[in-house]
């Protein structure tokens, strides 16, 4: 970014280390920031959720989602929806089972349920949930940098168990 700073509006991946580094409202910039670049990417408006919850609530999270209508990839608009508060966490799990068109797109989509599932109960202090759901998350591995994240949460959630 010092190098290339129009590099800045790119870089989701910064907002994520800005999240596990615990400074949320840098992070919650970087994904306003991405937001400009890519604005239908549900990932995208939930991790600027997850930073908003830790630094302001949950209710404020909501109330400031970032607007996605149309992220095409499944189960990303439930899940949308579930930090709204629209559906309920079935409701995105029923998405992800719904006509796979092969395992591996079903292990994919089951992977990203399970993730966004966990850091949504995570930022509702229910840890017990959120740890299955992160833990189930780590099983469905996929070849992306989140699957990467997912497991650095796992052994986050396991070193607090020690």
């Amino acid at each position: 970014v010092t190098l290339e700073p129009q590099a800045a509006q790119r870089l989701w991946e910064r907002g994520i280390s800005y999240y596990y580094a615990g400074e949320y409202e840098k992070g919650a910039k970087q994904f306003e920031e991405y937001q400009k670049y890519h604005d239908q990417d549900v990932e995208n408006a939930v991790w600027r959720y997850l930073c908003v919850a830790r630094s302001s609530g949950v209710e404020k999270a909501r109330s400031n989602l970032l607007p996605i209508t149309n992220d095409p990839r499944v189960p990303m608009m439930p899940i949308y929806a579930l930090y709204q508060g629209k559906l309920k966490p079935d409701d995105v799990l029923a998405a992800a089972h719904a006509n796979p068109p092969n395992k591996e797109l079903h292990n994919q989509r089951l992977f990203y349920a399970h993730l966004y599932l966990g850091l949504w109960h995570e930022a509702a202090g229910n840890t017990d949930e959120a740890k299955k759901h992160i833990l189930e998350a780590e099983k469905h591995k996929i070849g992306h940098y989140m699957w990467d994240v997912a497991h650095v949460h796992a052994e986050l959630l396991r070193a607090k168990d020690k």
